[in-house]
């Protein structure tokens, strides 16, 4: 049997329709929370690897151009991250342990939905371990942080879903991005883009900040309950649905003070309640379009990441701040507006 190698493992996974691979050891995870700690769920954990696929730009056309919302929800959000991406995961891991050593596939979870539970042996963490997918990509060296806690990589920009694998192999953790080699410019055009006014502007020094052997990484503190709201629909400037069905709500997204667990709650009330059934609402949904795609995917995901990557995609591929580039521009005619009261905004 060969030896296993950082380079044979990248090699192999790029096989399997991989886009990105990289290594972190597992001292760059210090001082981490313990239910975030990749050691808490594989004691003898000596090595982190982050895996990605890339999401088509394609996706986002439908909601780019008002017509069709699902494909992004299917292609580049839910089921690129439970069906495309976790298959070459999943071969990743088993070539890992074809090698003699164990592999650990994680869905990426999110940590903030860990609830108030007791541990089940003593002295250690309670259930469920789930580390941030984002941060362990900056300490794999596989991208960074944009200012909208989104995260970036070289050859993507905001592009992409990340999965993870642990193992006991020691292997040879990739170098850390520089700061002064980083892809966000701090452009700040993911704040007045994004519908729900959740990202601060860098002007207000609103920050959240982690150093990972010394190289520091820093991202804006968005407002979670804010994106929250208007990731699942429940903003009537991000989404048409809403404002058609119910056109005397008075939610203003932006001015909400939800945690992002009380907005996910919300939203998925609304849309995929078990309300009672009426002639308008057979289903027994409030929106009956986002039944429609909770039933397709499971999920639904309505603004379309309209600031935090559109934006910011559009930006980076002006700027030349890519690798991946493209023959047209992405944005070829006028945006659609919705303004907060769900009506559409004139040209004029």
């Amino acid at each position: 049997m060969a030896t296993l190698t950082a380079q044979t493992m990248k090699d192999f996974a790029l096989t399997t329709g991989l886009d990105l691979v990289g290594v972190a050891n597992i001292e760059r995870f210090e001082g981490a929370p313990p239910r975030m700690h990749p050691s808490s769920l594989f004691p003898e954990c000596r090595s982190v690897i982050i895996t990605g696929r890339r999401i088509p730009r394609g996706v986002y056309r439908g909601i780019e151009e008002g017509t069709l919302w699902s494909n992004y929800t299917f292609y580049g959000y839910n089921r690129l991250n439970s069906w495309f991406r976790p298959k070459g995961t999943y071969d990743t891991a088993c070539f890992i342990e074809d090698h003699g050593w164990e592999a650990v596939p994680c869905y990426p979870g999110v940590p903030e939905g860990q609830g108030p539970r007791e541990p089940l042996r003593p002295g250690a963490v309670p259930p469920d371990v789930q580390m941030a997918i984002r941060i362990a990509g900056c300490a794999a060296g596989v991208g960074e942080m944009g200012w909208a806690k989104v995260f970036l990589t070289r050859r993507f920009g905001p592009r992409q879903r990340l999965g993870m694998i642990l193992t006991d192999a020691e292997l040879e953790p990739d170098p850390l991005i520089p700061e002064d080699e980083r892809v966000c410019d701090r452009c700040m055009s993911c704040v007045p883009q994004c519908p729900g006014h959740a990202i601060p502007h860098v002007r207000d020094n609103d920050t959240v900040s982690i150093e990972i052997e010394g190289v520091k990484f820093e991202w804006g503190n968005v407002d979670m309950g804010k994106c929250t709201l208007t990731h699942h629909g429940l903003n009537k400037e991000a989404s048409p649905f809403l404002a058609k069905d119910c056109p005397g709500l008075r939610l203003d997204a932006a001015a909400q003070e939800m945690s992002e667990e009380e907005a996910y709650k919300l939203c998925y009330t609304v849309a995929g309640g078990n309300w009672r059934q009426t002639e308008e609402f057979p289903s027994g949904r409030v929106i009956d379009y986002y039944k429609n795609m909770l039933e397709t995917t499971g999920y639904f995901a309505v603004c379309g990441a309209k600031g935090c990557i559109r934006a910011c995609m559009m930006h980076l591929e002006k700027t030349g701040r890519i690798e991946q580039t493209f023959e047209n521009e992405f944005r070829r005619r006028p945006e659609w507006e919705l303004n907060y009261k769900g009506e559409v905004v004139s040209e004029d």
